[in-house]
């Protein structure tokens, strides 16, 4: 049996089929999770996002028009939920309350035979280092450094999702990648 497609399972979602629905959100939410988490800083904030971006595309699945891939329109919506939060928490001072790195993903690193203690401090160090660097970047740099190099949404998919040609898109991911090189450089990281 085929597996039916995003925008199928949207026309069953219509019909009032939840299990489609929940198809949806099982397929999409860890790389919408991930997405938000490199642009917050924080996997509480990240899947409170991805919450959001889902419960707006339940309210909304009416509207929704597969006119672009779905996996497109869904982050668009996480694109404008995550800088609004960014704005907002600017706007009241809020920091990062978690690094990009996971707990989890730290401990299986430390508990992992087969990485030596010095290993692990290189790579927790290194992490560290791209964590700060892509702090220190603008929510417009951040986001499409994230798009393409941690999700690889290809520059058309981009263009959809951050509203712009996709002329723009390569002209800013090529200016967000020469402000990564030169703030990587700034935290005393090696050549890239």
């Amino acid at each position: 049996m085929n597996t039916p497609s995003d925008w199928e399972l949207v026309a069953l979602a219509r019909a009032g089929d939840d299990q489609a629905f929940g198809a949806l959100v099982r397929r999409h939410e860890n790389g919408l999770i991930a997405f938000c988490h490199r642009m917050t800083g924080s996997r509480d904030d990240a899947e409170d996002l991805a919450q959001e971006c889902f419960i707006r595309v339940y309210r909304y699945l009416w509207r929704l028009r597969p006119e672009a891939k779905f996996s497109t329109v869904l982050f668009g919506m996480a694109r404008n939920l995550t800088l609004n939060f960014l704005r907002d928490a600017k706007r009241r001072g809020r920091c990062r309350t978690q690094p990009l790195t996971s707990h989890d993903a730290v401990q299986e690193r430390v508990c992992n035979p087969l990485h030596t203690p010095d290993s692990q401090a290189r790579l927790s160090e290194l992490e560290a280092r791209l964590e700060r660097t892509l702090e220190l970047l603008s929510p417009e740099h951040r986001e499409i450094l994230v798009l393409r190099e941690l999700n690889g949404l290809d520059y058309d998919a981009i263009a959809a999702v951050i509203r712009r040609r996709k002329g723009t898109v390569r002209s800013r991911l090529a200016r967000a990648r020469e402000q990564f090189r030169i703030r990587w450089l700034e935290l005393g990281g090696g050549d890239l």
